[in-house]
Order: structure tokens, then sequence, then C-alpha cells
């Protein structure tokens, strides 16, 4: 799609079919300069249009009208922006985003913004709003439809290019391309790899996609099974035996910071598919486990991220892929595993595989790297769903410093994250008679938990934040900046993190 940035007085200057000119409003109705300036043209009709019916300008709101001819476009669309208080960066992506369904749905092909009426709010840098609206533009018109060969014209999205009319292009566009376009290509980057079905993103084909970010500076290493086995990577390994895909563990190393600050490290699951192995998983909603993989992916998405915007930090991403399958060779319920750490695992079921990727890859990072901190995705348990749902993932740390943090950042960047407990009290549940430890705990209780405690057993003392992203990291609906699918939840946290400790 089209971004242009252009100067306030452009604004109502085109005149070409199947455009629409875009007014934003707050809960007062008053009218912007520029919509004023329209209405007056227009003999009133505008004002007019706005006062009939609902809409009030709340956030979140929009109202879509015949433009009167003597603005020269097909539609005007009124954007709500509510209270001043209110607005804050996600309100202005969620605008943009509402508004691309709504001009898709009018059929129309271009946008005009007209951004005088954006106060100058506190929370924001000048031109910031403008570029967020972009953001959640791009986000919410994206789709993925590569294997869609015989769609209707009628059904695929019409539009192709937005205009913002604003007085801070200058800093609207800095902010775009130095921060926000990166952030846009890295979200693509997860959503389009978590998208792919499993015959075509399975291991090595994902860890191929991982080392095209070498182009862009990513220090990128791929280790095979040979290498994890040697390492003694176990617990790892036993996951993927039953698959005629070989494993892989992807090291990925931004090096932007100074040469003597210590990296974060973001560690993902990478289950390209999950069966549930011998454990096997019912067959209804089983294509979903393609899925299993979106926090390698958002992982993965957040290096390229911050590869592209040249971030001033060390980061080191790190990947275990894995494919779960129940084949004659697959790991049985019983079986005990010999993690990297040389802790013994007796694996109670195979579908609670993730957790002994993540074994291997949290100590292979933490005892390589000696990180400023660790923080893994996984869409781990479908515990978390019954927990939180779909609105926040699940947020485990041993650090009240960084779960802090998170939590904040989480909360300014829209991916919202609940914290739970650990303690002795559930660690004791994953005691095993014959092993360590056992890769459940008893029976259904605190199932996200005991999945945190386990995880907590390979980190040491490194400050260290685990998120349940099983009900975030797909929709089963459509959102104001993602449609249903994969959503890339974790990259705008992570890089939300990684800004936070640059030089």
């Amino acid at each position: 799609m089209k971004l242009e940035f252009i100067p306030l007085t452009s604004a109502l200057n085109d005149k070409a079919a199947g455009r629409g000119v875009v007014f934003f409003v707050g809960d007062d109705l008053k009218l912007s300069p520029l919509a004023a300036q329209a209405d007056k043209a227009s003999g009133g009709l505008l004002k007019r249009a706005l006062s009939v019916g609902s809409f009030k300008g709340e956030k979140g709101k929009l109202v879509s009208v015949l433009a009167p001819s003597a603005l020269g476009a097909d539609y005007a669309i009124f954007v709500g922006i509510g209270k001043e208080k209110d607005a804050d960066a996600l309100l202005w992506e969620n605008a943009g985003g509402s508004l691309t369904v709504e001009a898709n749905r009018l059929r129309l092909t271009s946008l005009h913004v007209t951004a005088d009426a954006i106060p100058e709010y506190k929370k924001l840098k000048k031109g910031e709003a403008e570029a967020r609206f972009v953001l959640g533009a791009f986000l919410r018109n994206w789709r993925f439809d590569k294997y869609r060969t015989k769609e209707k014209a009628e059904e695929k999205p019409t539009l192709q290019a937005i205009h913002i009319a604003t007085e801070h292009t200058k800093q609207a566009e800095k902010i775009w391309l130095g921060s926000l376009q990166p952030l846009f290509e890295g979200i693509l980057l997860t959503r389009e790899v978590a998208s792919e079905p499993a015959n075509v993103i399975y291991p090595a084909s994902l860890a191929e996609r991982c080392l095209e970010l070498a182009d862009l500076g990513v220090e990128v290493e791929v280790l095979g099974e040979e290498q994890m086995q040697a390492l003694g990577m176990g617990s790892l390994l036993g996951v993927g035996q039953g698959s005629v895909r070989e494993s892989q563990l992807v090291v990925m190393q931004w090096k932007g910071g100074d040469k003597k600050q210590k990296p974060l490290a973001y560690v993902g699951k990478g289950v390209t598919f999950d069966t549930g192995g011998i454990s096997i998983k019912p067959a209804g909603g089983m294509e979903e486990m393609k899925f299993d993989m979106c926090g390698s992916a958002a992982v993965i998405g957040a290096l390229k991220a911050l590869a592209l915007r040249k971030a001033k930090v060390n980061v080191v991403g790190v990947v275990g892929l894995v494919e779960n399958m129940p084949d004659g060779n697959a790991q049985r319920p019983g079986d005990v595993v010999t993690s990297m750490s040389g802790q013994t695992i007796e694996v109670i079921n195979t579908d609670a595989e993730g957790r002994l990727v993540l074994a291997d890859a949290l100590w292979y990072t933490q005892n390589r790297f000696k990180p400023e901190l660790i923080v893994d995705l996984a869409t781990l348990t479908g515990a978390i769903l019954i927990a939180l749902g779909t609105s926040r993932a699940g947020l485990f740390s041993n650090n009240d410093k960084l779960a802090d943090k998170l939590h904040s950042l989480g909360q300014k960047v829209g991916e919202e994250l609940w914290r739970l407990p650990l303690g002795d009290v559930y660690d004791k549940q994953i005691n095993s008679p014959v092993a360590d430890m056992q890769n459940v705990g008893e029976g259904r209780e605190a199932g996200s938990i005991t999945a945190a405690q386990f995880l907590q057993r390979f980190v040491n003392d490194y400050p260290w934040a685990h998120l349940d992203i099983a009900g975030t990291a797909w929709g089963k609906k459509d959102s104001a900046i993602c449609a249903k699918g994969a959503t890339a939840f974790g990259v705008k946290l992570l890089d939300a993190l990684a800004a936070d400790y640059e030089d």
C-alpha cells in the first residue's frame, strides 16, 4: 500500500473517484478547521450529516456519509477520538485499523486523512499520532492470501493508498521510517511464518527464514541434531524424534549496543506442528497446531524489527524448532530424558512438549551468553486460556522488576499481560518418583503454573520471565489491527523492551 505524508494545505485539493476524505472529531463533535472549510463549501451538509444518528465522536467509533459534490470525493468519514485524556498511541493505531476496514467495505481505493484536529497530546511526540495511525492501517490491511486462487474481485481489499495531511510531515515520516515501519515489517514476518501450513514451515524451512536475517546484519547460527546431541540436549531432541523433519536450534545475534553490554535474551518455542505425539490430540481443531511455533515466530520478527531500525542494543534470539509427531520412533509416556543441564525428566505426557524444548534452549542461552535477562515466549498451555481467555497472556517471573516492566510495556503497546504466581507448593507438583522431575503436574490443577515452574528449574538466578501466549498468539475473530489468524503477539512487546535498554 502506498503511503504519503502531505502538507495540510494539500488535504482537500485532490478530486478523484474512489477517494475517501477522513476527518477526526472529538466527543464535542466540533469540526476541525479543514472539516469546517469543507462543510462551508458544501453549504453545511457535512455538519448536518454528522448531527444525524447516534455517532457522538466516541473513541473507536466512526461514521461514513456520502460526500457533498464540493468535496470531490465519494465519502466523508468521521473518526471519533473521544476525550483528549483518553488518547494515546493505541487509539491512533486502532483508528487506522478500523478506518482501513471501513475503506475496503466502501470499496475505496485511497484515503486522504486530515490530521488537523490532532491536539498536542502529552503522551505523544509531534507526528507520532499520524505515524501510529499508519501502523494500524497497514497492519489491518495485511492478510494471508497467497493460497487463494479463485477469490472473487469483490472479496479483495480495494484500498491502495493513504495520504496523511499534517503540519508535522517531517516528524511523522521520521517516526514511521525510523521505528514503526521496521516494527511493521517484523510483525508481518511473524504473521507470515505463523500462518504458513506445516508442510511449508517446518524446522529446517523456518531456520532458512532465520538465515535471511543475516542480510540485515543479524548473526545467525543453525545447530542440527548432531550438534545438539553433542551438547546433551536430550530434552529437546526427544520431542522431535518421531518426525522425519530434523530438529533445529537457531541462534540469532543483533549486536547494536556497546561490546561490553550484556545481551537481552529472547527464547521462543518453535513446535512447527504439534500432534501431541503418542499422547495424541483430538482431531477437532488440530489444524491450529501449526500455530504452536508462534513463540519462535515472535522472536524472529522482533529480531528483524531491531535490525531494520538499527537498534542500539545487544539482543540474542534463540528458538528451538521441532515437529511433534507420533511414529514408531516417537517418544513414549514414561520415557526418561536427560536435559543439557544434566537434570533428568520423566515424560508423563508427550503433549506437554513445549517445556521440554524450552528447557534445553533456556539452559543453552544462559550458559553461552550470560544475558542481562531472559524472556521466553511459548504457546505453552491450554490452561492459560481457561484462566485468562484471549485478551491477555500469562506472565510468570522470578524477578519483580522485570515483571513490572513487562506488564507496563504490555499495556503501553497493546499486548497485555497478567502475572500469575510461582512457588514451592506448585514446584513440588512436578517432582517425579523416578527422575529429577516430570513434565506435568498432578492432574489438571494449575497447569500453566506448573509448566512455568518446570521452566524455572532451567534458568538459575538470571532475571527471567515466561510469557504463555497460547490464548493470544492467534485469534478466531478480527481485531482492530489484525484479521483473524496469527496476531504476532509479542513482537511489539519485545521491541519495546529492547528500546528500554538502548544506549
